[in-house]
């Protein structure tokens, strides 16, 4: 029987509802036929947002959706995008399929997403390819109330009144698609281009995001803050409020990736493995970031994350189309739960990508839509949103079908909400093997609790066919004792206990 431990009077870090947040390219099919069909689709809409796959997205509470790229960021030329739909520039979107982009979604369809999902904003800007000159006139177009060309031009396009913009990046992956730039060269350009990032607006602040690292380079990311703090006092608000990770799960390596559902247990524990190299990421990048910002002002925001396998066949290559099985939910419970107990400097992740594209939350076929395990997953962790982390760990042991490849069984995380709810979540990572848990809670008397998971076998997926095969499930045989509770876990499953 593995020992849970948790001492729910001692807090420590909130944990940031943005960690729980999502990421929409211009790729493929996520924003078209995705999110976005047009005003004149036969498939419900509102303002051409499809209206299944918005409620879906308000169910699982997103808290912050990035945009628009990715790689398309750094191409993307805002102006391009507003105005009449019928006068706006068609292009080839080179980095994704070869398809024409006719920029029917753009700016103001961007803002009334979120408006539809009730959630907070987060805008790509183009360094790659563009000047400052653009990036400066972007943010006077979303955000400058008053008199002043960019605003006159907002009010011509019918949207008199200003948006607000929670999050702007400053570039994207600028070590590679977007410019192959060395980091001292970007760090002068994030310094200067995020000048005019301008808080317009009195009542909030823009928070900006700086281009972090590739995985684990961890000389990007010194060389950028080296760069950036040099003549800056660190503690100088609003100059640098986060700086981006990137990681993707390559179970066989980033030429072979490997078949989305076609895979062995051999596959899977590899996939668990690199699943959990996110601690160690997130570890040495922010012992990096400590030394230049010990009050941990500056977030490292992990804007692409996620499962990244070859294409389902006979789908278009470049729009990066994959199904989801109950391997993409252990990896997202692994993951969040990574996050969660590094919340103290995590403050925003974004999984790649929200519909379509990669680990997605939603599958769509025309009119037809989907859940995803993954989706799954998110229902059953938004309660951890803005809640405090508490101490807990964990007895685990090594599993694995391969020598080389060793995964401890188990992960955690717990939180306590503003009423003093526990919220506790469990993976567990074997194929084939339950675990008993003994969790002792200190600090709290369990008066009740109601238990939930997300299991199966390794392969089960949601198909259309079977949209339902894979859903959220009630726990049984949870008990209460006198140290806490104690309970079964079983093979491949995402579990979610709430404790009052």
């Amino acid at each position: 029987m593995a020992k849970l431990k948790i001492q729910a009077d001692k807090t420590l870090s909130r944990i940031h509802k943005e960690i729980y947040g999502h990421f929409s390219e211009h790729l493929g099919r996520c924003i078209y036929e995705g999110l976005y069909v047009g005003e004149d689709s036969p498939i419900e809409n509102v303002n051409g947002m499809r209206q299944d796959v918005v409620e879906a997205l308000k169910e699982i509470r997103v808290p912050v959706l990035r945009w628009p790229g990715g790689c398309f960021a750094d191409e993307y030329h805002w102006k391009d995008g507003i105005g009449p739909k019928a006068n706006r520039k068609k292009m080839i979107n080179t980095h994704w399929g070869g398809v024409v982009e006719d920029n029917s979604f753009g700016t103001h369809e961007y803002f009334e997403l979120c408006r539809q999902i009730g959630c907070e904003t987060y805008v790509n800007g183009n360094v790659g390819s563009g000047s400052v000159q653009e990036m400066s006139e972007w943010v006077e177009y979303m955000t400058f109330e008053g008199v002043s060309p960019m605003a006159d031009l907002r009010a011509d396009n019918g949207h008199e009144a200003p948006w607000k913009v929670d999050f702007f990046g400053v570039g994207n992956e600028n070590w590679g698609c977007g410019g192959n730039m060395n980091p001292e060269y970007y760090g002068n350009l994030y310094r200067r281009y995020q000048t005019y990032v301008r808080d317009y607006h009195k009542d909030y602040k823009i928070n900006k995001i700086c281009c972090g690292a590739n995985v684990d380079d961890y000389e990007w990311t010194r060389t950028v803050l080296d760069t950036c703090f040099r003549r800056n006092n660190p503690d100088q608000h609003g100059f640098m409020n986060g700086l981006s990770l990137h990681y993707y799960v390559h179970p066989n390596g980033w030429q072979h990736k490997g078949s989305a559902t076609d895979f062995d247990e051999a596959t899977w524990y590899r996939t668990m493995d690199k699943a959990l190299y996110m601690e160690e990421l997130v570890t040495k990048h922010s012992a990096i970031m400590d030394e230049f910002d010990p009050e941990k002002q500056v977030g490292l925001i992990v804007d692409e994350w996620g499962t990244w396998y070859d294409v389902e066949p006979g789908t278009n290559p470049g729009f990066l189309y994959q199904q989801n099985t109950i391997r993409d939910a252990l990896v997202a419970g692994i993951t969040l739960n990574i996050f969660n107990k590094h919340s103290d400097r995590v403050k925003m992740a974004n999984i790649a990508q929200m519909v379509n594209v990669l680990q997605s939350v939603i599958l769509t076929d025309g009119a037809q839509m989907l859940r995803t395990p993954t989706w799954y997953v998110f229902r059953m962790y938004r309660d951890h949103q803005d809640a405090t982390l508490v101490e807990s760990s964990i007895e685990t042991k090594q599993i694995g079908s391969e020598k080389e490849v060793q995964v401890p069984n188990l992960t955690e995380s717990v939180s306590i909400t503003a009423d003093g709810t526990l919220h506790i979540t469990v993976t567990n990572l074997s194929v084939e093997q339950a675990y008993e848990i003994d969790a002792e809670i200190g600090g709290k008397k369990v008066r009740e609790v109601t238990g939930e998971m997300v299991t199966g076998d390794m392969q089960d997926k949601n198909t259309f066919e079977n949209p339902d095969a894979v859903k959220i499930t009630e726990m049984d045989g949870i008990q209460i004792t006198e140290s806490g509770l104690k309970f079964t876990i079983p093979a491949c499953t995402v579990a979610h206990l709430t404790v009052r």
